[in-house]
């Protein structure tokens, strides 16, 4: 099942994609925010009820705006250096713990927004294709056989970074925490479709140019993993999103920067391509 958000004059609603079209979950009995549908709600029950669900009560995918699948999560945290040549290509050393930092809800935007380059900081902005997990159940020392039980699933995240802003402080967030600069989506992918998250290729295009490619298969620290990990100092919570981290061939290591006009997709192996234009600030 694929789960998406869409913009009303209400505010952001929960629909389940079904090819062309999305149902709102509230037309199902289910809660209409995601955080709260994903808390609440028996996800392959949903899945059963939006199959037989009259075609007349779904809206039209082409006539919504879709934001990011989680709107709203209390947490974003991302993963540094977690595929082994992505560090070997910036010259740091494989580390021997996961590394995390944060991004904020300021940075959300969905598939189809634009990534805006903060006028200050416009020269060195790069992309980084990740997968991203989404918590469905509450997730306090969990261990790692029982960590991918408190997963809702998983989707597309390019981890938007201003080189020049990251690299003046080694805690990396001033660069990485900038409006629009977390773009995920374009759907939150349940596990149960999205299959072995350690067997994905992922990619970015520039205008359609492949720029990066990688495998999940490369990761450092695999999902399980890092839930477990994690959830040994902070309680994860439905809806809080965790960016796994990016392989090699980011623009960093090419000399290649974002600029204004560009479209910019990151593409994860059977959970979609997420697309945004790049715009100067």
């Amino acid at each position: 099942m694929r789960l998406v958000s869409f913009r009303t004059d209400a505010g952001p609603e929960a629909g389940v994609l079904q090819g062309d079209a999305v149902l709102p979950a509230g037309r199902l009995g289910a809660p209409a925010q995601m955080r709260e549908l994903l808390a609440t709600s028996d996800l392959a029950a949903l899945e059963e009820l939006a199959a037989r669900a009259p075609r007349g009560q779904a809206l039209a995918l082409a006539d919504l705006e879709l934001t990011a699948p989680v709107p709203d999560p209390q947490k974003i945290i991302c993963m540094g250096l977690n595929y082994r040549d992505h560090a070997e290509e910036t010259g740091q050393e494989i580390p021997q713990a996961p590394m995390w930092f944060a991004k904020f809800a300021n940075s959300l935007c969905g598939s189809g927004d634009e990534i805006v380059l903060p006028r200050a900081h416009a020269d060195y902005v790069d992309y980084e294709a990740e997968l991203a997990l989404v918590i469905g159940r509450p997730a306090r020392n969990v261990d790692v056989g029982q960590a991918l039980g408190h997963v809702a699933g998983a989707m597309p995240f390019n981890d938007v970074s201003a080189r020049d802003l990251q690299l003046q402080n080694p805690l990396w967030t001033s660069g990485k925490a900038i409006d629009t600069f977390a773009p995920c989506g374009p759907a939150l992918v349940t596990l149960a479709e999205a299959g072995d998250l350690q067997a994905l290729a992922l990619s970015t295009r520039i205008d359609g140019e492949t720029v990066q490619e990688g495998t999940t298969a490369n990761l450092i620290f695999g999902p399980a993993e890092l839930v477990s990990w994690l959830s040994r100092t902070m309680t994860l919570l439905p809806g809080d999103i965790i960016a796994t981290g990016t392989p090699a061939g980011v623009g960093a290591a090419q000399g290649r920067f974002l600029r204004d006009g560009e479209t910019v997709e990151v593409e994860v192996q059977g959970l979609g391509t997420l697309r945004n234009r790049v715009r100067s600030e």
